[in-house]
C-alpha cells in the first residue's frame, strides 16, 4: 500500500451519508480510509490513537460534535487537519471554525467529488471556504470589529486625536476652546469606554481598535 495516500477518518452519524462518503473516499487511489465513526467521541479516540491526516467530520453528532473535535485536536496538539460539513452553514460557526484553525468548511450538499477534493487540498496545507461561506465569514467579521470598536461622540474623537499626538488637556482644551475641567471630563468618558487608566493605554487602544484612522 503506498506510503504516501492521505490517511483518511470520516464522523458522521447519519448512516447513509457516511456510507456513502466512505465508499467515494475508497474509490480514490490517493486516500486511505483509515477509519469512520458514527459520534464525535469515537472519532476523537480514533484520531488520538490512528493520526489520519485529515478528519471529514459532521458538525452536529452526538457526543462530540465537529467543532467540540476540532478543538481538542488543537488543544492537544495533533496534526490531523479538519473539514467540517454541515447541513446548514452559520456565519458565526465558520468564524469559530476558521479561529479554531479549521482546514475546510462545507456544505454536505456539495457535490461528492467537490468534499474529496478539498480533502486533499486540506491534506497539501490549504485551507478551504466555499464563496458562500467566505461571504458569511466576512459578514461576521465585519459585524465583529463593529462591536469591538467603542463608540465615540466626535468631541471625544477630537480630544483623542489630539491626545495622541501629545498634546496635554490644557493645550487640547485650547486648541477646543474649551476648559480644561471639560476636556478631563471627556478624556474620563474616553478612558472608560476604552477600558483604561491612563493616556498611553487610551492611545494604544485606539490604535489596535482603528479608532486614530
Amino acid at each position: 500500500m503506498p506510503s504516501d495516500r492521505v490517511r483518511v477518518l470520516v464522523a458522521d452519524d447519519h448512516p447513509i451519508y457516511r456510507e456513502g462518503l466512505v465508499r467515494s473516499v475508497k474509490e480514490r487511489p490517493e486516500f486511505e480510509l483509515v477509519a469512520e465513526a458514527t459520534d464525535g467521541r469515537a472519532a476523537l479516540e480514533a484520531i488520538r490513537e490512528l493520526e489520519p491526516d485529515v478528519a471529514v467530520l459532521d458538525l452536529r453528532m452526538p457526543d462530540l460534535g465537529g467543532l467540540e473535535v476540532l478543538n481538542a485536536i488543537g488543544r492537544d496538539g495533533l496534526a490531523t487537519r479538519v473539514v467540517l460539513l454541515s447541513a446548514s452553514v452559520e456565519s458565526e460557526v465558520v468564524y469559530r471554525a476558521v479561529a479554531m484553525g479549521v482546514g475546510a468548511y462545507l456544505s454536505k450538499e456539495a457535490d461528492r467529488n467537490a468534499i474529496l477534493d478539498t480533502v486533499a487540498a486540506v491534506a497539501r496545507g490549504e485551507t478551504v471556504l466555499s464563496p458562500e461561506i467566505q461571504s458569511g465569514l466576512a459578514s461576521q467579521i465585519q459585524l465583529r470589529e463593529s462591536s469591538e470598536r467603542p463608540v465615540l461622540t466626535a468631541r471625544e474623537h477630537e480630544i483623542l486625536l489630539l491626545t495622541a499626538e501629545g498634546h496635554s488637556a490644557p493645550d487640547v482644551a485650547k486648541e477646543l476652546h474649551l476648559s480644561t475641567a471639560t476636556v478631563k471630563t471627556h478624556l474620563g468618558s474616553l478612558y472608560s469606554k476604552l477600558g483604561v487608566s491612563d493616556r498611553a493605554a487610551a492611545v494604544a487602544v485606539a490604535m489596535r481598535t482603528g479608532l486614530l484612522e
